[in-house]
């Protein structure tokens, strides 16, 4: 949890923003094991354009590349870089040290991994003052270079692929359940105790369920577009999809009310296809002959694969169309199995 050294001072929200007099901002990012990205990601964050003061605070956990080694760099040649230590590298932990860390009212998460388009803390910025909102967010936007990481940035935007939350697919400008990232007011963060730290995944959506019930606003703006690259393997795939679904589903466990068709529809296609397969295969080797019918499951799956292939892999080339069936099966089966198995592996 995060302290409130800044209490005495007045907050964005007491402070309407005029286009003339931007405020100062708090750049925090948890950064472990990011030697491909950091230089990169925050050399964009400084050419931004922000023409209000401006400071980036990494959070450094351990890492078994050169990342701490990058950030000093960082930090040495620009006085506006500051490092400060993340001992457990998790990400909540990270991000509560660098904005205990940090000087300023305003705050701007960014991944180590994630690139910032021109304008976006100004377009923040912006939004904040003109809404009211509590954080104020927008599309990540997936970014593949191989044609795996091509398929997956096509399944990570599409509604077959991910679901249709607005930071994931698009929409209108408006409240939201949840943003990418997320631009802050600090006064919110430090009355609500900033990030949960029990959260090692999902802390973002469960931070904007608090702050959604504490009665403040999450304002989704549909032109702050924040490029990611996407897992480069299946393995990695599989692994990051069935992280999110064990944390979404701890989630679930601890507000229920979350609980929706949405997120609760990859678990029951998982039982749904373990059963059906089950059951065909004992109907196939000697079982009664109706229990065939269970493979009337992983056969409509793939019928469903088959035809997303066609409707939403039309704009790959050979290549990345080929792997968007499978990229897509391992989303979902990894999120469902991931949230059938809950929390209780995670080990601390």
């Amino acid at each position: 949890m995060i302290s409130d050294p800044h209490a005495s001072r007045p907050t964005t929200r007491d402070v309407p923003v005029p286009p003339a007099s931007l405020p100062p901002v708090s750049v925090v990012m948890p950064v472990r094991d990011e030697e491909p990205y950091l230089a990169d990601s925050v050399a964009r964050i400084l050419a931004d354009g922000y023409a209000g003061d401006l400071e980036i605070v990494l959070a450094v956990g351990p890492s078994q590349d050169r990342t701490a080694q990058i950030a000093d760099e960082l930090a040495a040649a620009d006085p506006r870089v500051v490092v400060v230590a993340n001992p457990t590298g998790r990400t909540p932990a990270g991000l509560n040290a660098a904005i205990a860390a940090s000087q300023h009212d305003v705050l701007v998460r960014v991944d180590g991994h994630g690139f910032l388009p021109p304008r976006y803390i100004e377009t923040a910025v912006e939004a904040l003052a003109r809404t009211g909102a509590a954080n104020v967010g927008g599309v990540m936007v997936p970014e593949g270079v191989t044609p795996f990481e091509q398929a997956v940035a096509r399944a990570m935007s599409s509604r077959v692929g991910i679901g249709g939350a607005p930071f994931h697919v698009g929409g209108e400008a408006g409240p939201a359940d949840s943003v990418y990232l997320g631009v802050f007011r600090r006064d919110v963060l430090e009355r609500l105790g900033g990030f949960d730290e029990h959260f090692t995944r999902a802390q973002d959506w469960e931070l904007n369920h608090r702050i959604r019930s504490a009665g403040e606003t999450v304002w989704f703006e549909p032109s702050m577009r924040v490029a990611y690259r996407p897992r480069s393997g299946l393995r990695a795939l599989a692994k990051q999809f069935h992280g999110s679904g064990r944390w979404r589903r701890e989630v679930v466990r601890t507000y229920p009310d979350t609980a929706s068709v949405r997120y609760l529809a990859a678990p029951v296609a998982v039982l749904g296809l373990g059963v059906g397969t089950a059951a065909g295969v004992v109907g196939l080797v000697g079982g009664p002959a109706w229990l065939r019918l269970g493979l009337l499951a992983p056969a409509g799956y793939a019928a469903i694969l088959g035809v997303a292939t066609v409707s939403e892999g039309r704009s790959l080339d050979a290549r990345a169309r080929a792997w968007f069936p499978a990229v897509v099966a391992t989303m979902h089966v990894s999120w469902g199995a991931g949230f059938l198995a809950g929390v209780r592996r995670e080990r601390g």
